[in-house]
């Protein structure tokens, strides 16, 4: 009140609005697109230093890679400003979404970009795309345009890959960190933080004697959790270099889950995401091993430590199974065997070339149908059109001959990537659980 109060005697006093008079008394100038910093030295009245800093916010709030806000447009340069401790802006994605790379490497001899879900989108092929060295040894390459998405890349600096060293949205996975390119649409994307409700994300720490160790689950659980009520699970895991944090900070399942929330289209659950890492990714029996480990990891850990938890439908129809690549195939290979825990799959970019021999227990169940509320096998486009297709169609056309009902769905314009599983998660896989029977 005291704040309203002294903003409308200043308005009424010089008939201006209140940034005016700020303007005019602490800049002698209008504020232009180079901000001009007000002297809050020479503002004695707290209010005036408060106005001022309200005055400008919309000007700071938005900038290159700001970090501030949750921001659908990181990579757009608003104010010419650089990344906190980069020399260079990079990347900048352009209004018509092509995007410009900068590296400052005066030494270097070659500078490209890596293959990865940029190529795949702009069907660049295999090879990398090289940057054009400036006389001021800063290399450049503009790409695009791109659709809105989020891309993973890699830079290759006279043959050593690494992650961009301007760019301060990186992964932390289970692989070497890559860089993150966000190209903005013309406004918040389904994955992206809009102004809907939002759930929590809580991460455990837990002791397992599976794995002899402390590991960690995260949980979301919906806006206006309830204790009250009943809700479902779905367990979601990722793929071999993929950690439970990924499918938060890439895979963005919380906004996704938000936003279909708040568009009536899904209905509300708690998701838990466990560490499917259970033995090094290239231990020569890691495929001999995986699935049995990770099945009692969710058996005797990450199952009751959730129910335990919180307030859940404790019963396979109330759990779903999903995960992608790697993640895919522990939902499938323990999830078809676990029916006495599960009801509900994913697979998502995944599948198997022998089912026949692999699932011959579940294809050949009778009541398997009686047992499954919702089996759903997805790809994206791009994997439907090249050998990660052989898993998943042997998968498909398995369950079509033994007819096990099923929900098999290809979209999104990238591959086997980010790209892909967040579209299957929010435009087939989450609106259609627990809505099916």
């Amino acid at each position: 009140m005291t704040l309203l109060l002294s903003l409308e005697i200043m308005n009424g006093r010089y008939g201006e609005s209140p940034c005016t008079i700020l303007q005019a008394e602490y800049l002698n100038k209008p504020l232009k697109a180079s901000i001009q910093i007000p002297n809050f030295k020479a503002m004695k009245h707290p209010i005036l230093r408060i106005a001022a800093l309200l005055c400008l916010a919309p000007f700071v709030l938005e900038a290159q890679q700001a970090n501030v806000n949750l921001d659908y447009n990181p990579h757009k340069n608003t104010e010419g400003l650089t990344p906190f401790s980069a020399p260079l802006n990079s990347p900048e994605v352009h209004d018509d979404r092509t995007v410009t790379f900068r590296l400052n490497a005066p030494h270097a001899q070659t500078v490209a970009l890596n293959p990865g879900a940029i190529h795949t989108v702009l069907e660049l092929g295999r090879e990398p795309l090289n940057f054009s060295k400036g006389a001021d040894g800063i290399w450049t390459l503009t790409i695009g345009p791109l659709p809105p998405d989020i891309y993973a890349y890699h830079l290759r600096v006279d043959d050593v890959q690494m992650a961009d060293p301007n760019n301060t949205y990186a992964a932390f996975t289970a692989m070497p960190p890559y860089s993150q390119l966000v190209v903005h649409g013309n406004e918040a994307a389904y994955y992206d933080a809009r102004p809907v409700p939002h759930g929590r994300i809580t991460r455990h720490i837990y002791t397992s004697q599976v794995t002899q160790g402390e590991r960690e689950l995260y949980v979301y659980t919906p806006p206006g959790y309830n204790a009250d009520n009943k809700y479902p699970v779905l367990y979601l895991v990722g793929g071999s270099g993929e950690l439970p944090s990924n499918w938060v900070y890439d895979g963005r399942v919380n906004f996704i889950m938000d936003n279909l929330l708040a568009e009536g289209k899904a209905e509300p659950m708690i998701i838990a995401i466990p560490n499917n890492q259970v033995i090094h990714r290239n231990h020569p029996q890691h495929a001999e091993l995986t699935f049995d480990i990770f099945e009692k990891e969710l058996r005797d850990h990450v199952v009751p430590l959730v129910d335990q938890s919180y307030s859940t439908i404790a019963s396979p129809d109330g759990r779903a199974l999903s995960g992608l690549s790697m993640g895919g195939r522990h939902s499938m290979f323990i999830g078809f065997r676990s029916l006495d825990l599960f009801a509900n799959f994913g697979i998502l970019s995944a599948g198997d070339t022998e089912p026949e021999t692999s699932l011959k227990h579940f294809l050949n169940d009778p009541k398997v149908n009686e047992k499954v509320d919702y089996l759903f096998v997805g790809q994206g486009t791009k994997e439907a059109a090249g050998f990660f297709n052989l898993r998943c169609q042997a998968l498909v056309d398995a369950l079509e001959k033994h007819g096990i009902e099923h929900d098999y769905y290809i979209g999104g314009a990238g591959g086997h990537d980010w790209g892909t599983w967040r579209h299957l998660l929010y435009h087939r896989f989450l609106p259609n659980l627990w809505k099916t029977k």
